[in-house]
């Protein structure tokens, strides 16, 4: 199954990628596991499960680890900011 992920903020900046698409292998099929086998690419994409409080959402709308993907899905990750 086929997603597209996006990274905003200071997760696109260590990541030094804001978008790619990604092919699941079987198996991967929530958030968390998503998170997980992406983190399993090594440093800097280790963040993706050691940042307290990333936030995903999918089809912009707010998505928990249990959140199930389906193809075509649209994952985005971004890290709590804080504005003034």
């Amino acid at each position: 199954m086929s997603i597209q992920l996006l990274y905003f903020a200071g997760l696109r900046e260590a990541l030094g990628v804001a978008t790619e698409h990604l092919e699941l292998p079987a198996g991967v099929d929530t958030v968390a596991a998503l998170r997980e086998l992406l983190a399993a690419r090594g440093s800097p994409w280790t963040a993706l499960v050691t940042t307290k409080n990333l936030r995903a959402a999918v089809n912009q709308k707010m998505a928990g680890p249990d959140t199930l993907l389906q193809a075509g899905d649209e994952v985005a990750f971004f890290p709590p900011v804080t504005g003034g």
